[in-house]
C-alpha cells in the first residue's frame, strides 16, 4: 500500500512495522547493486565464451585470471549493497565471498600455472575457491525467493550441482561446457532483467530493517 503526501514531498510507503520513505541514497545503493551484478555477469559470460571457444590457448588462459578478479570484486560490491532482512545470512554470504577470495589468492600464489588451469587440474581447490560461488548462489537464492524469478530458480541448484559434480568427476567435458554455457546465459538474463525492475522492490520494506535494528539494539 502506498500513498503520496504531495507532489513536492517524497512518497510514503506503509510497511509491516510502520511508514517509511525511500531516499536518494537508497536508490543509489540499488543502482550500484545492479551495475555490479551486471559487471559480474558480463565477466562470467566473457570468461565462459573464452573457455568454450579456445580453452587451450595460453593467452586465453592468462586472460581468465584478471577477468575472474573483476568478477570477484563486482560480486563483492553486490554483496555489500544487496538488501537482505536476515543480517546473519547477509554476513555469511559476505564471509563466503571473502574466504573465496583469500583461497583464490593462495592458489594463485602457490601454483605458477594460470589460475584457471590450476583449478581445473586440481578440482579439490574448489573447497576454497568455491566459497565465492557459495556467495553468488546466495544471491540467486535470495532473488528467487523474493521475486520468484525463473532464471534464479534454475541457477540456485545448478551452481552447486555443476561444481560438486565436477569435483566428483561426474561430468564429461561436453557436460561441463554445456552447463557452464547455460549458467552464463541465465546469469546474463538475470542481470538484464534487474535493470528493468522497479527500484523500491529491491530495497524492500525498510520498516522491517528498522524493526530488526531496534531488536538488536535492545538485546
Amino acid at each position: 500500500m502506498t500513498q503520496t503526501v504531495s507532489t513536492s514531498q517524497p512518497q510514503i510507503y506503509q510497511g509491516q512495522f510502520g511508514e517509511y520513505t525511500i531516499t536518494d541514497g537508497d536508490r543509489q545503493g540499488v543502482l550500484v547493486y545492479r551495475v555490479s551484478l551486471a559487471i559480474a555477469a558480463l565477466c562470467f559470460g566473457i570468461g565462459t565464451a573464452l573457455v568454450i571457444w579456445d580453452s587451450h590457448n595460453p593467452i586465453v588462459l592468462q586472460l581468465l585470471t584478471p577477468i575472474y578478479l573483476v568478477f570477484w570484486l563486482a560480486l563483492g560490491v553486490s554483496l555489500f549493497t544487496i538488501h537482505i532482512y536476515l543480517i546473519i545470512l547477509h554476513r555469511f554470504l559476505q564471509f563466503c565471498w571473502l574466504m573465496g577470495g583469500i583461497a583464490t589468492l593462495v592458489v594463485a600464489i602457490a601454483d605458477p600455472e594460470p589460475l584457471a588451469v590450476t583449478v581445473y587440474n586440481q578440482p579439490y581447490s574448489l573447497f576454497g575457491v568455491g566459497f565465492t560461488f557459495v556467495a553468488l548462489t546466495g544471491i540467486y537464492f535470495k532473488e528467487a525467493f523474493c521475486f520468484n524469478r525463473m532464471e534464479t530458480k534454475l541457477l540456485t541448484p545448478l551452481v552447486p550441482l555443476l561444481l560438486l559434480g565436477y569435483m566428483a568427476g561426474v561430468w564429461t567435458v561436453i557436460n561441463q561446457k554445456f552447463l557452464l554455457f547455460f549458467w552464463a546465459i541465465q546469469f546474463g538474463i538475470f542481470a538484464l532483467r534487474k535493470c528493468f525492475q522497479a527500484i523500491p522492490s529491491d530495497i524492500g520494506d525498510k520498516s522491517v530493517f528498522d524493526y530488526l535494528h531496534q531488536q538488536r539494539s535492545h538485546n
